[in-house]
């Protein structure tokens, strides 16, 4: 059931809620404040890293006819993919190394190597994702417009064939992220503007045609007899990429803890409640830096999501905090190792494809907002006794 007031989810007054939001806005100055040359040092170090998985990569398959030297030079590019998808390009798109002034390194510069034009990204990640987190009928990443993943979700026949476009959808992540920021939804029900959606689709032509040409012409050509081993490896690559983006990515969001919210929540919501919402909306998984690392430090989700734009290198001592915090206010705080993660949203998924049984369905009416005291007294002598209680 989408929660339409987080407050009284979390049975915490409004002193409460401002009092947690306060100690929140705690964590951010402090991480501020400490940021500096190890930070720096960090995503230097992570791009350089990365950056030499793809030359070595690169350099590897021009053997590519010889088996060992395939796998060796796959492996090198699927973890470069990886390394620059999730921990590197996701992070320095979110502004987490603006603070550096440094142009190479900046959010308004960073191009990543993924068929979706970061612009796009920025804007349907960023800024839809991130501000209407979890949010029905706001975030279109609840289920990706081809996906029921919760039961405030209608269920149509057409999702009994959600196992196989889930499937699609993990092999093909980059292109389905590629099409996001077009808002497929808007599209169908002619609510997009046309020129709009030509210039979108202008984008993803010109980043589609240098991402083919690059991994399936240029670097295949060059390693003369071996394109076509080359161009096997640089296709696995990417899948791979794909299956590990889109199974992190999934595990952050659709897990059992990771709530859904009605549009409601929205209506004068404050910082405080928008940390609450991010906080419940998101879920993380366990395990080793090296893992977190590859994971894009998404494994932190909830980290991630109350302060999207802090350093990704920041995140584990964040989380501790962030514990204690929820312990303290005695607020949900959902985490558990990557495989549980997964199994519980691929369980979603697959269950979601067939009609929910309800015993008695609620009629479709807005829900009522719980009010607040001042605006109960704002409206004293003028709101219906009824209306005060709701």
């Amino acid at each position: 059931m989408a929660i339409a007031d987080v407050a009284a989810f979390t049975h915490l007054s409004d002193q409460e809620v401002e009092a947690f939001g306060a100690e929140l806005d705690a964590i951010r100055r402090d991480i501020e404040d400490a940021r500096g040359d190890t930070d720096a040092a960090y995503i230097r170090r992570m791009i350089a890293l990365q950056r030499r998985l793809m030359v070595a990569g690169r350099v590897t398959l021009f053997a590519s006819s010889f088996p060992p030297a395939w796998v060796a030079g796959t492996a090198m590019l699927s973890a470069g993919k990886i390394l620059e998808n999730m921990e590197i390009g996701h992070n320095v798109m979110h502004g987490q190394w603006d603070w550096m002034n440094d142009p190479e390194i900046h959010s308004g510069t960073w191009e990543w190597d993924n068929t979706c034009p970061a612009e796009q990204w920025k804007h349907s990640h960023n800024f839809v994702h991130h501000t209407f987190t979890n949010v029905l009928g706001r975030d279109n990443d609840v289920g990706y417009g081809i996906l029921r993943v919760t039961s405030d979700q209608k269920w149509h026949p057409i999702n009994l064939g959600q196992p196989v476009y889930n499937a699609l959808l993990a092999l093909f992540f980059e292109w389905g992220v590629a099409l996001h920021d077009l808002d497929i939804e808007a599209i169908r029900k002619r609510e997009k503007d046309p020129v709009e959606m030509k210039r979108q689709l202008k984008g993803i032509w010109r980043k589609i045609r240098r991402q083919v040409t690059k991994d399936y012409i240029v670097f295949p050509a060059l390693s003369g007899p071996n394109f076509v081993t080359t161009l096997t490896a640089n296709v696995t690559s990417n899948l791979v990429r794909n299956l590990w983006s889109y199974m992190i990515i999934f595990c952050g969001h659709f897990p059992d803890g990771a709530e859904k919210f009605d549009e409601s929540e929205l209506e004068d919501e404050t910082k405080a409640e928008w940390y609450l919402r991010q906080l419940l909306g998101s879920a993380n998984f366990s395990g080793s830096r090296f893992l977190q690392v590859m994971a894009g430090s998404l494994g932190y989700q909830i980290e991630h999501h109350l302060f999207p734009d802090l350093p990704s290198n920041r995140y584990p001592e964040i989380a501790e905090r962030v514990q204690a915090l929820c312990t303290k206010f005695k607020v949900p705080y959902t985490v558990g190792p990557l495989y549980r993660q997964y199994g519980q949203t691929l369980r979603t998924i697959l269950r979601l494809s067939l009609p929910t049984r309800t015993e008695a369905p609620e009629p479709d009416l807005p829900r009522p907002k719980r009010a607040r005291p001042e605006q109960l007294r704002a409206h004293a002598g003028t709101v219906a006794p009824q209306a005060a209680v709701a």
